[in-house]
């Protein structure tokens, strides 16, 4: 495969679990070796993250899998490491990964809600804090930062989501900062209603809302789309501004009267 992400090297944590992402991971991954950059697949299940990397390799695309931790400093950091060691270099960090607890806000256990946090926000700080050694000897990269529409749209069933996808626009905003001086640019990608594995048990109720106007467009958003847009950014098609959210939910956030 060749590409306008040749020869680029990119980590997608999360790219292939129905535990650990929302299919965008694997969408994310797919695009990224279409464009020829090399993946490094991450996830808990090697079995998984290996079923992802054959499909890839089958469709003439360059990967590797990695199982590993993304609440482990020490597994984040091994992740950067077999990025370099085996294609000498790292360019794209995407932290994709992702999880929910089940139950309304108030019945969440403590541990539960542990595991929430840690998978969706300490994951982030810790893939990007094991990144930036990398990228600067790469001179310059960019991190994408997937967080949802329900970092803004109250949803009181999975509230422990809500406030991890709320807090990653702010470690977006808190990164970009920090990394600027280095040329390294950090975005939020926040996607609305996206047809997948963790939408799978609502399939009913959003088909309605979508049916009654809930979106400008009136379908679920696809993790293709997702993708499209995260490869947008490490393209380098959306330039000057770092920091930024894009929003990929058929216009779901528009007030209308």
């Amino acid at each position: 495969m060749a590409g306008r992400l040749e020869n680029k090297v990119a980590i997608v944590t999360g790219a292939a679990s129905r535990d650990e992402g929302t299919g965008n991971g694997k969408a994310i991954a797919l695009l990224f070796a279409r464009e020829g950059a090399r993946v490094v697949l991450v996830n808990r299940s090697q079995e998984r993250a290996d079923g992802l990397c054959q499909e890839i390799i089958d469709q003439g695309g360059v990967a590797i899998a990695v199982a590993g931790d993304m609440t482990c400093a020490t597994d984040t950091e091994a992740v950067v490491a077999a990025a370099e060691s085996t294609y000498g270099r790292l360019d794209i960090l995407c932290n994709n990964i992702g999880i929910g607890a089940p139950g309304k806000i108030a019945d969440v256990t403590e541990a539960q809600w542990n595991e929430v946090i840690d998978t969706n926000l300490k994951s982030v700080m810790l893939c990007t804090r094991a990144a930036i050694p990398a990228m600067q000897r790469a001179n310059g990269g960019s991190v994408i930062n997937i967080s949802s529409i329900s970092a803004e749209f109250v949803s009181v069933n999975r509230g422990d989501y809500c406030l991890t996808k709320a807090a990653t626009g702010m470690a977006t905003k808190l990164w970009a900062t920090r990394l600027a001086e280095f040329g390294i640019p950090v975005y939020e990608v926040q996607p609305g209603v996206i047809k997948s594995d963790m939408t799978s048990g609502v399939t009913e109720k959003y088909d309605r809302l979508i049916a009654e106007g809930l979106t400008l467009e009136p379908r679920w958003g696809k993790a293709q789309d997702v993708g499209k847009a995260v490869s947008a950014l490490v393209r380098g098609d959306i330039p000057y501004a770092t920091g930024q959210v894009l929003y990929v939910d058929g216009g779901m956030r528009i007030r209308r009267l």
